[in-house]
């Protein structure tokens, strides 16, 4: 076939023959010269479906005849042609045919043909098309392309698209997410032909070919994996208004378990397939458009005495608006191309882009959330402050209230007896005047306040045929419950991608934000303003405390009940200050080169850095600081990484192969500045919080810098059998610089497999898809830096000596990574034209060589030794349905159902160890013993009648005073439960009716304990309306019909967390007469159980009823609280709640675009309107996380975490020009 000639040659050749006068014949009016044209004149070509470009070959590899044009003007490859057969024909009238309806023209120059435009422009046509759902509910962005012409548009709001094009026949390809590729065929387009076509696009329910991003970011189809990912949509953390976007992902994918550790701003914990190592926090991997971020649960600070301070997770500072999707990666055959990260899961979150905007677009969104208190931990409003109930009388003299007690058991409130207060008015002679005591049971509700929350965004997208983007800016304001709390966070971020050429694009990521607070309130105990609070006795009005400086000594006392014995929580609140501000950036810099057809390469530079600055003022008159206390931290920790991926796909006959080859170059470095007072020593000028306000000797100062580099290569190769059997195969290795040179280089590999079974073999039609899915992998973890020697630090200076010391922890050079080793197998199907889906996975992990400290003998100059010792086994099943019961024009509803049970077991530990320890408190713990689950609760074991032939088998055996014995956790094993559930469950549910639709997501958790060391404190100090309700009266019953009461009942064996106590405090109640300090007063109780007598050799040779009889030994209602047993404050943990009710209206319609909108929504919603729990005690056991400095946080254990459960009512609306 003849070349077709340059549009240079062409003219020149034009040029010569206008010189020489040679005769220039227009083919389409004329006969051209007999004489030159005879060997045209009888033409038989059969043209072929197709376009005119490929026509005019035909044409003239036929005839012989060289047809010259310039491709980039009269872009003929976008004219179709119908075939058509020719007999007989001249060259001009098959010329003709293919240029029929355009505006070319032939000229024949010396040689050949030249075609060239005439001077009146080309009549072109609207396509217009109208693309609906089966709801005949408009599309918008869906694609429309024309094969032939390579033209492409996108739908508006109300899913129309218009392309111009020259008459002809054209077929046409639709695609959109979540919809079937339609293909129309055959469409005339021409003058008679202008009418709108409506075309309906058919839900892609099967979501066969929906694309996951999978590790390093590559898009694979659903249905090739041969492992679990999980996939939440932007829109569905979205709904409502949440600071960290992962309590929005709380029971929506199972597998994943996510816990608030407390109010707003606080940590967020996340664990996926249950807790399998003992050396880290056991958080994922989080990547962020190829960015992998750093992200800790141990974000715990504290300056000053007591004054813990959870900043929150760094992962916070993302925008939950900027979220387009997430994919979590579950297990290690889906994320160990990640290596040593990988060990805890990944999770890969997608950003918004501006590739699907159809032209200039600006989105509006705001939202506001109100957090109304609610529910509050029950305290009784019976007693003052004091440890017996006296009355008016009992006592010489006036009734005096013993402000200074945490004890909850003075004086009756509301029986109109006076006592001496603690504002009590003084007479002429300066002496208190007794005033009415009186109860005030809203002392809760009157401190905390409505919470507020605004959310308001805009972002900015659009494409072009060479570049898209998307800008986007968010602001969110944070008013907190506890007074005087608040957080902010302001991000701007920006995605774009620029096509260089046909072959190259270039794309940008970047994310700037900035979290910050005046002030968060501590948790657990000390300056926790809530402790405070709820520690107000209920015979004063909290509101006299809101003033909360005494007069004239401001900065210097705090009003307080007791000075010196009681903080003010308005003090804690107002007066203590801990700020922060943390600014973060991350993003990217990507390269992608599409060598050929089937070879592409990127090239890739992302880095996240942050700093964080921290500064608390205390003033004084804080009990645990009486001089007050001052202190900064800065913080800096950053994160580089260079990416490579080439990859290469070939298709041969059946099979597909696709082989990717890959390296990552990692750098880490973290730098921390902290100069603070010392504990107790405080500041020399109070109210002045300056480093300079504090004595040289009296100041802590202490920095570190870390540094760590990991080197990887890694390669993958996919391979797929017709479409219906695909295996994966990875292999990862990593040179990690925390490790030995001889230990520093590891390798993971992977391998998968995935078979559609409805493809191999012939099953019923119902059954729409059936994957059986199976997968083998190994990742790991490394150590930290700085883990293998031992380096001198500074313990502080002594007096005006500074001093060096060595750590007590022997660090060796032979630490090897942790290795999870995991197993997983699964099966998904889809039926009923998949309006009914299940999804089910069996998966195994092992992790070995976990890097945990021992114990070492006192004479070796070392406590502890870092070593590779044990084994963690997980097993586990997740299981999930998800269907549509109704899909009609106007209604549809969708449903899901998640379910998941993991167990976590130490198999080994090193030689001689025979449990770990997670954490003790509260004369009890979390500890494991080889051979069983990790979250073991044990307790001091109640000494008990062992004897089963014993009537008195299971009765407490009492000391001589009539007191519980226990025998401690150390020589005793009493496992009294586990802090992990037996099961969770979530579901979520979207029923739409027209334009209104109504989403709920819910949250379930089954089984399990929490310790509540609120509940330890309240009710040893006697303030829970709970331990009251537990008494036992004994309404006047008395000797044997008492004894009988009790035992038939079953009113004497401890069950659960109960301590059965006879009497209380007052007549009321039926308490006991008892002499204290030759006083007697009705408010004494006995412990039901028996009292043993033993022999010389301490065997037991009988017992003495202790049941209310005489004998019996009765102890002050103030002095017996089980404390010994942790057990007593102990609760299940299951619960249910509602994590989501939404309703929103779609405001989309002609009447919005005459304003210039295209469209929007409003909506309002609530959280956890539904929040049951089983231990009905008012603490939420989700948050029953300790937070401890060093370690991060205790889990299953929690200490004044007792923000008042709010309902939320948040309004949200969506606007788009």
């Amino acid at each position: 076939m003849y070349k077709i000639i340059k549009l240079t040659g062409l003219a020149t050749k034009l040029a010569l023959c206008s010189l020489v006068s040679c005769a220039v014949v227009d083919s389409q009016a004329r006969v051209l010269d007999r004489g030159s044209a005879a060997h045209w004149d009888t033409i038989n070509i059969h043209l072929l479906n197709g376009n005119a470009a490929q026509a005019i070959a035909q044409l003239s590899k036929e005839t012989g005849q060289a047809i010259g044009y310039d491709r980039k003007i009269l872009q003929l490859e976008r004219i179709s042609i119908a075939q058509k057969t020719f007999q007989h024909a001249s060259f001009e009238e098959v010329l003709a045919y293919i240029l029929k309806g355009t505006n070319i023209q032939s000229k024949r120059v010396l040689g050949g043909v030249v075609l060239v435009k005439n001077g009146n422009k080309q009549e072109l046509y609207d396509l217009k098309l109208q693309l609906v759902d089966r709801t005949k509910q408009p599309i918008r962005g869906a694609s429309v392309r024309i094969p032939l012409t390579g033209e492409s548009a996108l739908s508006n709001a109300d899913g129309e698209v218009t392309i111009k094009l020259a008459a002809g026949v054209y077929n046409v390809l639709i695609s959109h997410i979540g919809y079937e590729l339609k293909e129309l065929t055959g469409l005339k387009l021409d003058a008679g032909a202008a009418a709108v076509r409506q075309v309906i696009l058919n839900e892609d329910d099967n979501e066969l070919d929906e694309v996951v991003v999978t590790a390093l970011g590559i898009k694979r189809q659903d249905r090739s994996l041969g492992y679990a990912v999980g996939k939440i949509k932007g829109e569905d953390i979205n709904r409502v208004n949440n600071d960290n976007f992962l309590v929005g992902m709380a029971g929506k994918v199972p597998g994943v378990s996510i816990s608030a550790t407390g109010p707003t701003g606080s940590s967020v914990n996340m664990v996926i397939r249950g807790a399998s190592s003992l050396s880290t926090d056991n958080q994922p991997l989080f990547v962020v458009d190829g960015v992998p971020l750093m992200n800790s649960l141990n974000n715990i600070g504290q300056i000053g005495d007591d004054n813990k301070v959870d900043y929150g997770n760094a992962i916070a500072n993302i925008n939950p608006e900027d979220i387009d999707n997430i994919s979590i990666l579950k297990g290690p055959s889906a994320a160990a191309l990640y290596g040593s990260r990988a060990g805890n899961g990944v999770v890969l979150i997608t950003t918004k882009s501006g590739k699907n905007a159809e032209k200039m677009t600006i989105a509006v969104t705001s939202n506001t959330v109100f957090d109304i208190p609610y529910k509050f931990i029950e305290l009784h409003n019976k007693f003052a402050s004091g440890t017996l109930p006296w009355r008016p009388g009992d006592l010489p003299g006036n009734l005096v209230i013993e402000e200074e007690s945490s004890v909850m058991v003075g004086p009756a409130l509301d029986k109109g007896y006076k006592a001496v207060q603690w504002n009590s008015p003084l007479d002429e002679n300066g002496k208190p005047i007794p005033t009415e005591l009186k109860a005030y049971p809203d002392n809760i509700k009157n401190f905390v306040q409505t919470g507020i929350t605004s959310t308001n965004g805009i972002s900015l997208s659009n494409r072009s045929e060479k570049l898209d983007y998307r800008f986007s800016y968010s602001n969110m304001a944070n008013k907190g419950i506890i007074p005087n709390s608040d957080l902010f966070r302001n991000t701007l971020n920006v995605n774009s991608t620029m096509r260089l050429r046909n072959s190259l694009t270039l794309g940008l990521a970047l994310d700037a934000s900035r979290n910050n607070a005046n002030n968060r309130p501590a948790g657990n105990r000390g300056t926790n303003p809530m402790q405070a609070a709820y520690e107000v006795a209920p015979h004063i009005n909290i509101l006299d405390l809101q003033d909360y400086w005494l007069p004239g000594q401001e900065q210097i006392q705090q009003r307080s009940q007791s000075i010196g014995n009681h903080n003010n929580p308005y003090f804690l609140a107002y007066g203590v200050n801990n700020a922060f501000t943390r600014d973060r950036i991350f993003g990217n810099l990507r390269l992608d080169w599409a060598i050929k057809k089937d070879w592409t390469a990127m090239l890739r530079y992302a880095t996240d850095i942050y700093w964080e600055d921290r500064e608390t003022k205390i003033p004084y008159s804080y009990t645990n600081e009486p001089r007050g206390a001052y202190g900064i931290v800065n913080l800096m920790n950053m994160e580089q990484n260079i990416d490579f991926l080439t990859t290469y796909t070939k298709k041969l006959d059946a099979f597909q192969v696709t082989g990717s080859l890959g390296g990552n170059l990692r750098y880490n470095r973290g730098k921390s500045v902290q100069n603070t007072s010392k504990n107790g020593a405080g500041l020399i000028t109070p109210g002045l919080y300056t480093l300079a306000n504090i004595s040289p000797l009296n100041l802590d100062f202490y920095s570190t810098i870390s540094e760590r580099s990991i080197n990887s290569v890694y390669g993958l190769i996919n391979l797929s059998y017709r479409d219906m059997v695909y295996l994966d195969v990875t292999g990862r290795n990593d040179w990690s610089s925390t490790l030995p040179v001889n230990n520093r280089s590891y390798f993971y590999p992977s391998a998968s497999l995935s078979v559609l079974a409805n493809q191999v073999f012939s099953l019923p039609k119902t059954i729409n898809l059936a994957k059986l899915r199976a997968g083998i992998a190994r990742v790991g973890n490394d150590t930290y830096p700085y883990n293998l020697s031992n380096v001198l630090s500074n313990p502080g200076s002594w007096g005006d000596v500074l001093r060096l010391t060595r750590s007590g922890s022997l660090l060796v050079p032979n630490l090897k990574p942790e290795i999870a080793t995991s197993y997983e197998f699964g099966l998904d199907l889809g039926m009923w034209n998949n309006r009914l889906k299940f999804e089910g996975t069996y998966y195994k992990l092992e992790n070995k060589n976990q890097i945990i400290s021992t114990t070492l003998p006192g004479s070796s100059g070392f406590n502890s030794k870092n070593i590779n010792a044990g084994l963690l086994s997980s097993r586990g099943i997740e299981l999930a349905v998800s269907g549509r019961p109704i899909a009609k024009e106007n209604w549809t509803w969708d449903i899901g159902v998640n379910w998941h049970r993991n167990r976590t077991r130490i198999d080994k530990l090193s030689e001689g160890v025979e449990f770990y320890t997670f954490w003790t408190d509260g004369r009890g713990g979390a500890r494991t013993y080889v051979g069983e689950e990790i979250g073991d609760l044990y307790d001091s074991k109640l000494v008990t009648v062992e004897d089963q032939s014993s009537p008195y088998y299971g009765f407490p055996i009492l000391n001589k005073n009539g007191s519980w014995q226990a025998v401690r956790i150390n020589n005793s094993r009493n496992k009294i439960g586990n802090f992990n559930p037996d099961f969770t469950m979530g579901l979520q549910s979207s029923l739409r009716y027209k334009k209104w639709t109504m989403n709920i997501a819910a949250d379930m958790r089954f089984g399990g304990k929490f310790m509540s060391q609120t509940y330890r404190y309240f009710e040893s100090n006697l303030t829970t309306q709970r331990f009251l309700d537990q008494m036992i009266n004994p309404n006047g019953m008395t000797g044997e019909t008492l004894r009988n009461y009790l035992v038939d009942n079953d009113l004497v064996r401890v069950q659960g967390n109960r301590y059965p106590i006879v009497g209380g405090p007052g007549e009321e109640y039926g308490g006991y007469p008892i002499s204290v300090g030759g006083l007697v007063g009705n408010f004494g109780v006995f412990n039901p159980g028996v009292i043993a007598q033993y022999d010389t050799k301490g065997n037991v040779t009988g017992y003495t009823e202790n049941l209310g009889a005489e004998g019996t030994k009765y102890i002050a209602y103030s002095d017996n609280y089980p404390w010994d047993f942790m057990n007593a404050a102990t609760f299940d943990a299951s619960f249910i709640k509602l994590r989501e009710l939404s309703f929103s209206y779609d405001l989309s319609g002609k009447w919005l675009k005459r304003v210039g909108i295209e469209n929007g929504s409003v909506g309002v919603y609530t959280r956890n309107l539904i929040l049951w729990t089983k231990a009905k005690v008012g603490i939420d056991p989700e948050m029953a996380f300790q937070p401890e400095t060093g370690i991060g946080f205790k889990q299953g254990i929690e200490r004044y975490n007792v923000t008042p459960w709010s309902m939320p009512i948040g309004f949200k609306v969506n606007v788009t020009f």
